[in-house]
């Protein structure tokens, strides 16, 4: 029984007792009062626009975001927290607080994917299928290659899911969806498109490259993640849950969602069904750090970088490999964002990392269209 194996068999009993660990609607709390915010900056004559930065935390607990921590490094460097840990305390937020990273989990699967391809391992150019035998059934006639599932042109469709709605998901948040359950859903459908004709962001796609990371180290996801990047790098507060494990373990923020109009807590959940695309539990701290040592060559060789940061020569496309390319006062920016209920993730870097900003935001829009927190924590970082 491999290591994979012996974690599954020990989740499969905790969602029937874990329904006491959520507080749920917070009925009669006390309402939180604005924090005023906390901020460190080193002077720096082109270094962030920090009157923009601290304005963002102005008024938090402000009925959507009840916490925001925010990280700017490159030329100039500043840090900013804001509002609570717990809208029933209102005890101030924690600058170390650890939290639900989302989907820039991604960033690491593409990291551990393209260390496989440093080493001679993984081809990207190969169909998945050489290192996932049996995967895809006869509809797929051309498979698509591990450079597809990395940019998002795979042509999968979308896997098994608990719900579309944070309502829906709310309702199965002690339940365990499998990585295998997920992607049988999705390759039951047949393909959407040929691979490499369009670019289409999900999640499907990680997920299959987080069973090929396993297939091809004979080692679990979460192991090979601990040793090829969080110990070398020192991040010392990033980790995976322990199967549906739904506690965030160390100091944190209470997460709150609207269900059903009202304002709940929704910090304890099982994310498994996410998993290599965005079960991970990090730091800013620790996220800056990945950020740096990836953006500069330290996690996967330049050769592979470069591709890692080449968008496809596909209309309307805009992903390289996990990474997003966007322009922001006519500056290059490349960025990640990782959303889940409660909680949005936000990192960002130039190439040549003259500016950096990693953030967490627990907001009760954080499912909803994230523009409005990156505008408003994320990019004051590029104005200047």
């Amino acid at each position: 029984m491999n290591a994979r194996t012996r974690t599954r068999v020990r989740t499969v009993l905790v969602s029937s007792v874990l329904g006491a660990l959520v507080l749920g609607p917070l009925a009669g709390a006390a309402p939180a009062q604005p924090q005023p915010p906390l901020r460190n900056a080193s002077a720096a004559v082109d270094g962030p626009d920090t009157a923009a930065l601290e304005q963002a935390l102005v008024g938090i607990p402000d009925g959507d975001v009840s916490a925001a921590l925010v990280r700017v490094g490159g030329k100039g460097s500043w840090t900013g927290s804001a509002g609570v840990r717990d809208l029933r305390t209102a005890a101030p937020a924690l600058e170390n607080a650890r939290f639900r990273a989302g989907s820039t989990t991604k960033t690491v699967t593409a990291a551990l994917v393209l260390h496989l391809v440093a080493e001679g391992r993984v081809d990207l150019d190969a169909p998945v299928t050489r290192y996932l035998p049996g995967l895809l059934p006869s509809s797929f006639t051309e498979p698509p290659t591990v450079r597809h599932l990395l940019t998002y042109t795979s042509g999968l469709q979308p896997g098994a899911n608990l719900g579309s709605t944070t309502e829906e998901m709310y309702e199965n948040r002690f339940r365990t969806l499998t990585p295998e359950r997920v992607v049988a859903a999705a390759v039951a459908k047949g393909p959407a498109f040929t691979p490499g004709e369009r670019q289409v962001y999900q999640n499907i796609d990680y997920t299959v490259l987080g069973l090929l990371v396993e297939k091809v180290t004979g080692d679990s996801y979460e192991h090979q993640a601990e040793v090829r990047l969080f110990r070398p790098l020192g991040m010392r507060h990033t980790s995976f849950p322990a199967g549906p494990d739904p506690r965030v373990h160390g100091p944190h923020h209470r997460a709150y969602a609207d269900i059903g109009g009202v304002t709940t807590d929704v910090t304890e959940w099982n994310m498994s069904d996410r998993w290599a695309a965005g079960n991970m539990i990090s730091t800013t701290a620790d996220l800056e750090r990945f950020l740096v040592a990836l953006f500069e060559g330290r996690v996967v060789p330049q050769r592979l970088l470069d591709q890692m940061f080449t968008v496809p020569d596909i209309e309307g496309a805009t992903y390289g490999m996990a990474w997003q390319r966007f322009v922001h006062n006519g500056t290059e920016i490349w960025g990640k964002t990782g959303s889940r209920p409660g909680y949005h993730t936000v990192l960002a870097a130039t190439r040549d990392l003259s500016r950096t900003v990693v953030h967490s935001v627990n907001a009760k829009s954080a499912r909803e269209d994230g523009f409005p927190l990156v505008a408003r924590f994320a990019l004051p970082a590029f104005n200047r």
